[in-house]
């Protein structure tokens, strides 16, 4: 009987691009050309939670008698290959790369070459 071997993803090397804190431009969708702080990084499903993009209604019931329910706009997760770093140096969106400095891997613009 044969063993599944397990592959390796690029999922991975896609989430260590970009990080919680990171400014970020959405490429594709309805919110295409804006841009907002990353909150969040699901890293198992290959998502971000970007703040006040990407907004979606949510209905919930009231919690208590005499509570009446809402309709409530939360931040939806959207795939990080949708999204592009917005250097903090150049201010403009930007591939990463990787640079080892003093034995630290480090992200570099690919743009203006400085450290993100």
């Amino acid at each position: 009987m044969k063993k599944n071997k397990t592959k390796l993803s690029k999922k991975n090397i896609i989430s260590k691009k970009i990080r919680r804190g990171d400014m970020v431009k959405i490429l594709v969708g309805k919110e295409k050309g804006k841009s907002g702080k990353v909150i969040k990084i699901i890293t198992k499903k290959n998502k971000a939670i970007v703040e006040g993009l990407n907004l979606v209604k949510k209905h919930q019931k009231p919690k208590k008698s005499g509570e009446t329910g809402d309709i409530v706009e939360i931040p939806a997760p959207i795939n990080l290959s949708n999204l592009k770093l917005i250097c903090p140096h150049c201010h403009q969106p930007t591939r990463v790369g990787f640079k080892m400095i003093d034995g630290q891997k480090k992200r570099i613009c690919l743009k203006c070459k400085s450290v993100i």
